[in-house]
């Protein structure tokens, strides 16, 4: 029977890295930055006359948490297409205006129902977005 000999291990070489001088890095300048421009806007929990402020500001913050979830850095731009979508005729809006009022409808209820977990009877209450 013969005998298998084994190769003896050859160490494979990778090629060094080559490192550049570079030249040294500017400072970081924030005034460089441009910044998206958001728009800020309140949520009020409206109508409700629950005696607990905790379960109003949680159900607002809940209510907050999903619209911005669905409608990312549009929430005031959308909520601006509603209102026009609500006030106009449906000729006086560019289509985009009413996908964007579309989407908006469907974030507010996907929103309120958020908004309203947990909180009981709340037939006539609704939460008041405003931009700021």
């Amino acid at each position: 029977m013969p005998i298998a000999l084994s190769q003896p291990h050859t160490p494979v070489l990778l090629p060094e890295p080559s490192f550049s001088r570079a030249e040294p890095d500017e400072p970081f300048r924030f005034e460089d930055v441009e910044v998206e421009e958001r728009v800020a806007y309140t949520v009020r929990l409206a109508d409700y006359s629950h005696p607990a402020a905790d379960a109003v500001k949680v159900a607002e913050q809940r209510f907050r948490r999903e619209i911005d979830r669905q409608l990312g850095g549009d929430v005031v731009e959308a909520l601006r297409a509603f209102q026009n979508a609500s006030e106009s005729s449906e000729s006086d809006l560019s289509k985009a205006e009413i996908a964007l009022a579309k989407r908006w409808a469907k974030a507010y209820d996907t929103a309120r129902t958020a908004g309203f977990r947990d909180l009981g009877d709340t037939d006539e209450a609704f939460f008041d977005v405003r931009p700021v």
